[in-house]
Formats: structure tokens, sequence, C-alpha cells
């Protein structure tokens, strides 16, 4: 840079303090911008969706901590089932956004990887390298005492690969043949019978419930589909007459049938958790505050039962306000099966609907004593990583069926 004679030379100033302010307030305006716009992907999103969705997860966070606080009393480390939940539920979110922002043609073009996928999964927990909890041998084991139980997944892999079969359609075809549909069947039938060896009964009644829906949703005609129960009906009686029930399984069917007949051992459970539900009132003894949960006199409370902790800890407000946030996401998963542009988002749709409405009803229905003791987690509240991962995935395939709709609709 030339300068006179005697002078130094001139160089540009460099920006200050409040230049460098400046220009983070103008990119940040700019971005604010970008999201609102009308062609952004958040404007895109079922906001009420997702508002749902983190209400459940922030209160489910809350309901493990308190039913944890007998553990840290004796264990300090024991403060990781919190750490653990929240970790699960931001990993659970940074997954829903990535799929929310597919291509609802990708999702079903990558529908046969995650089915097979899934079913390597289930076949490996039947090695060695499985893991056995509560009976079940479900899980995978990882470093850093992370579990990984593949049945989770399969539910929603069932879903994308029987909707992308049975919305296969012929020109001029507004149902799907009978050897489709028993091309669909028999897909599902290998999850659900993996699912079936470990043993995982509700697992395999909701995949089973699961797939009847997609069938009779798919528009195939009513004498194909009361063959379909028939034959899921005799499979059920085959399953209990050639006695592939292991015993503690047959003992919680029988304690739900009779759930006096035995409080000591298999009707403790669910005989603990209706006296917490009980003690709660209508507006509860106070999160944290919990006798029964405190004492721990209730098996499996930040998992299977954590609504008697809910029950209890926030009263009979408490629990419909959760029953009425899962009616929120039904409701809303629903309106986007109503509204999707094609075969294949109706059901993938409809069938998490579904899921996430079947596995519900079961596990407050457990906790009530209306429904045998299954395992079955609450969605979005119960404690457990593979569970909220898959959960929200599956609100990621909502949203993304959602967002198609909207800017083709």
């Amino acid at each position: 840079m030339s300068s006179l004679p005697g002078l130094a030379p001139v160089r540009p100033a460099r920006p200050g303090a409040g230049g460098r302010a400046a220009a983070r307030r103008r990119w940040l305006r700019t971005l604010l911008r970008r999201a609102v716009a009308r062609r952004s992907p958040l404007r895109r999103l079922d906001w009420i969706l997702l508002a749902a969705v983190l209400a459940l997860s922030v209160i489910g966070t809350l309901l493990v901590w308190s039913a944890t606080q007998s553990a840290l009393q004796n264990d300090v480390s024991a403060r990781s089932y919190l750490m653990k939940q929240v970790l699960n539920i931001v990993l659970g979110l940074i997954f829903m956004i990535a799929v929310s922002a597919l291509d609802q043609r990708q999702i079903r073009l990558y529908a046969p990887v995650l089915y097979a996928v899934s079913c390597l999964g289930l076949l490996v927990v039947l090695t060695p390298l499985g893991s056995i909890v509560n009976g079940a041998h479900s899980w995978i084991s990882l470093p850093g005492g992370f579990q990984v139980e593949p049945s989770e997944f399969a539910k929603l892999a069932m879903i994308l690969l029987v909707a992308a079969i049975l919305s296969e359609l012929r020109s001029g075809e507004v149902r799907p043949r009978p050897r489709v549909a028993g091309l669909a069947v028999g897909c599902a039938a290998v999850p659900i019978a993996a699912v079936l060896a470990e043993p995982d009964l509700g697992a395999v009644i909701l995949m089973t419930a699961v797939l009847i829906g997609l069938i009779g949703l798919s528009g195939i005609r009513l004498r194909w589909l009361a063959a379909l129960l028939a034959g899921g009906t005799l499979a059920v009686v085959a399953v209990i007459q050639l006695h592939l029930l292991k015993s503690y399984q047959v003992s919680r069917l029988t304690s739900f049938l009779h759930p006096a007949a035995d409080l000591r051992g298999t009707g403790y459970s669910a005989d603990q958790a209706k006296i917490a539900i009980g003690s709660g009132g209508v507006f509860g003894q106070g999160l944290f505050h919990g006798q029964l949960i405190a004492g721990n006199f209730v098996p499996e409370q930040r998992t299977d039962f954590i609504f008697a902790v809910a029950g209890e800890e926030l009263g009979l407000a408490g629990a419909l306000v959760i029953i009425c946030l899962l009616a929120v996401v039904l409701l809303r998963a629903l309106r986007i099966a109503a509204r999707a542009q094609d075969q294949f988002g109706m059901l993938v749709a409809a069938g998490i609907a579904i899921w996430l409405a079947v596995q519900a009803f079961v596990n407050i229905g457990m906790t009530v004593g209306v429904m045998p003791v299954t395992g079955l987690p609450l969605p979005f509240v119960s404690y457990g990583g593979s569970a909220m991962f898959a959960d929200m995935i599956a609100i990621g395939v909502l949203q993304a069926v959602h967002r198609r709709r909207t800017v083709f609709g």
C-alpha cells in the first residue's frame, strides 16, 4: 500500500466491538427471517404434536427423577438415571429432527434397510451377545452401561415395510390384492416370531394389533380381514396349548384374571400400583413426596409402572394431564394420516397412531388393573433409551409425512 513520504501507511480500520455486535445482530435477523419464511421447513412442522411430545418428555423426566430418589439416598451414582434420561431425550430429539428433514419417498426407500437391520438385531439378542432382563432375552449390552432393545425399533420397521408393501397398487386398483396382503403378513411374521422367541409377549401383542390395523386400513376385502383375524386367534390358541409361554408369563396372565389370588407373588406389582394411584387422591401427595414411591413399594416404578408415580404424586389431575397429552399426540397422528397425500403416508401415520395408542392403553391399563402386566413402557414418559429413541423417530416420520402434505397440498 502506497503512502506519502514521511507518513505511515494507512490501514483499513478493523471493526470494533460495536461493529461485531451489529454483524451478529444482522446474522441473527437473517437467520430468523429464513426460519419464518414461507418455505422454511420449520413452518411446515406440526408444532402442536411437537409441543405435546416435549411436555410428556419433561413430565416423564420429573417422574423418573422422583422414582429414583430413594436410590439416591443409598447410592450417589443412582443420579445417573436422571442424567441418562435427559441424554435419551436430547438424542431422541436429534433423531426426530434428522428424520423429519427427510423426504417421505426417502423414508419409503430406506424401509427395507431398517427392516433388515432390526431383524438382524432381533437375532443377535438370541445369541450369547444378548442379555436377559426380567426373564426376557431381548437386550444387547453396550459399553458404558448402555443397552439396546431391538424390538422397540422393530415396531417402526414393521410399520414402514408393511405400509410400503400394501401401498404398491397396480394401475386401476383401489385395494391391495390378497397375495400382496399375504406378503405383508409374511414379512411381519419374521420380527413377530423373533420377538416371541425372546420372549416378549407385550411386544408381540402390540405388533400383531398394528399389523391387523394396517391391513384393515389398506382397504382389503372384509372376508380376507376376517380370515386374518381367525388365523391370529388360532395362533394364540396354539401358543397356549403348546405351552410356548414361559412360566412367569402364564403367572402374569393368571394374576390378571384373578388379581387377589397371589398378592405376595405375581399379583404384587399390580396391587401396589393400584394402592399408589388410590393414595394420590385428586391432586396427589406432591412431586417427590409419594410415600409408596419413596419406599420402593412399586416394582419397576421408573419404567413399566411410571404411571403409578404420576397417580400418587400428581393425583388424578396429573394423570389426566398425561392422558390428555397422549390423546393430543394420537389425534395429531390421525390428522396427519387423514390428510396424507398417498396410501403410504396414510398407512405409516395410522400405524404409528395404532402403535402409540395400544401401548399407552396397555401400560396404563396394567397399572390400574384392567390389563395384564406385559412390560410395555408408557410412550415418552417411561425411563429407557431404546423406547425413547424409537418413539422420537416415529414422531420424525409423522413430521415428514406432514411436511409432504404441506409442500404438495
